[in-house]
């Protein structure tokens, strides 16, 4: 029951914002969203002490073919929620103070897109979770296409084709995993103990792992990613870095390594080399960046390419590393680009080398900034840090030389980040920075919010491990051939 209130709460508050019109909109939406994080806290109290067997729910839904309304919470699934549901009010939080035309439309496409992604991530059935997975992509393209800068028709144009290529190849690779399941079924529980053939899982693994690498994205599969996240609103991009490309890395661990083993056996180096590929390669681009949000853009991509490198290299280690860095990524990134909206909507500039002095006229501001972007670079004591050490253990488990290229995404990351900070928060007063207020009301709640997670998550990112460590092994069990 609690897992169906979790699911559908989010759509009724998103008809109910639609509902209640513009003017109200805003407050309605924040006020709804922090009560489905409410009832996430109390699931996560409950299913400590009650495990995840209290937190299925199966129907029948289709005979023919025989499709399930299966959803289910366990210790992976309810940390992606949680991670939803914690962003989503911050998210929508971060828009107040903003002139957002048709915002009864706005807040509730994002409101339908927190549905759409906790149905992806509490789906137990293939069809089923195929269908969330396409319904995330109509409210972020309409809130790209309607809200988004001057290049939004063409850019969100090419995220679409981009996405909807890969979502029907995966669409096909569930397809042909129905007619191998003797049972005739995409239950998930039938898809992890069905009999593919060597040759057959080959074809399955890049059905699967095109759509997935699309999303993440992982190069050379990412040439939407820059430009989408640069043309579509803050909340819109929030949204893609922060929650929808961890569907990707998700659906990696959850559907894609212990389905198809001998498939990721077979084709997992070349993935996990694409992985660090793109890791050295982001980092170059981010360092070559003036643009703010372009900046930002490249070093998620280079961040969430050592996530899946670390879930490719098939070790526990780099599983709860990747889960671990999930969360924090997409805690930071989240911060990140609000630090960037922050500073456009006072500066009407994301050019870095027309900034500069914030520190002298917003020093709020700046401490927050900063901690965000220490957590960002992995500083010990800050979210980024565990994640990166299990992700650079396990891929150095896995391949020594892979390692010491994947750790660049440490040097690197550290020279893009901090000189962006220097040249944007210190020095001299920059010519677009005559005046700086220094953070409102729903700022400095919105960024507290992320900063205490990003200590606390340092000091102390055991409960999440603990959480994941069950599912992880049991999947990882499943790769074994």
């Amino acid at each position: 029951m609690m897992t169906i209130l979790l699911l559908f709460f989010p759509l009724i508050a998103s008809l109910a914002v639609l509902l209640g019109g513009s003017k109200l909109a805003a407050k309605l939406a924040l006020g709804l969203a922090v009560v489905e994080l409410a009832i996430t806290g109390y699931v996560v109290s409950v299913f400590q002490a009650s495990g995840p067997e209290a937190f299925y729910v199966f129907h029948s839904w289709i005979e023919s073919p025989k499709v399930s309304f299966h959803l289910g919470l366990d210790g992976l699934s309810l940390i992606m929620v949680l991670l939803t549901n914690f962003l989503t009010p911050i998210i929508i939080l971060s828009a107040f103070n903003r002139n957002t035309p048709h915002a009864a439309g706005y807040f509730s496409l994002i409101l339908l897109m927190q549905f759409a992604l906790v149905g992806v991530f509490t789906a137990m059935d293939g069809l089923l979770y195929y269908i969330f997975w396409e319904l995330a992509l109509i409210p972020i393209y309409f809130i790209a296409l309607r809200w988004g800068g001057e290049n939004r028709v063409a850019i969100t144009l090419k995220f679409f084709i981009y996405t909807l290529a890969g979502s029907l190849l995966m669409l096909f690779g569930f397809i042909m995993l129905y007619w191998y399941n003797p049972d005739q079924s995409f239950d998930i529980r039938e898809l992890y103990r069905i009999y593919i053939t060597d040759g057959n899982q080959s074809w399955l693994f890049w059905m699967f792992f095109l759509a997935f690498a699309i999303k993440i994205p992982i190069v050379p599969f990412h040439t939407w990613q820059a430009d989408t996240y640069r043309e579509s609103p803050t909340q819109g991009t929030m949204l893609l870095s922060g929650i929808m490309l961890k569907m990707g890395t998700y659906s990696l661990i959850r559907w894609l390594l212990p389905i198809l083993p001998v498939g990721v056996a077979t084709w997992g180096p070349l993935a996990i080399t694409l992985c660090v590929v793109g890791i050295v390669y982001a980092s170059i681009i981010a360092i070559k960046q003036r643009n703010l949000k372009n900046l930002l853009a490249y070093s998620s991509l280079a961040h969430v390419g050592l996530i899946a490198a670390g879930i490719f290299a098939l070790n526990i280690q780099g599983l709860q590393g990747s889960v671990v860095q999930m969360v924090a990524h997409g805690v930071n990134v989240v911060g990140l680009f609000f630090c960037a909206d922050i500073i456009f909507n006072r500066t009407n500039t994301n050019e870095t080398n027309e900034l500069g002095g914030i520190r002298n006229l917003a020093p709020q501001f700046t401490t927050m900034f900063m901690i965000i972007v220490l957590g960002s670079v992995a500083l010990p004591l800050t979210n980024g840090f565990i994640g990166e050490f299990l992700l650079l253990y396990g891929v150095y488990e896995y391949n020594t030389w892979l390692s010491v290229f994947a750790g660049l995404t440490i040097i690197l990351g550290a020279v893009y980040m901090l000189r962006m900070f220097k040249k944007v928060m210190l020095g001299e007063t920059g010519i677009r920075v005559p005046e700086f207020p220094d953070l409102y009301w729903n700022e400095k709640l919105a960024l507290s919010m992320l900063v205490i997670v990003i200590i606390a998550m340092g000091i102390y990112p055991q409960p999440i491990m603990d959480m994941a460590e069950p599912v992880l092994q049991t999947i990882l069990n499943k790769t074994v051939i």
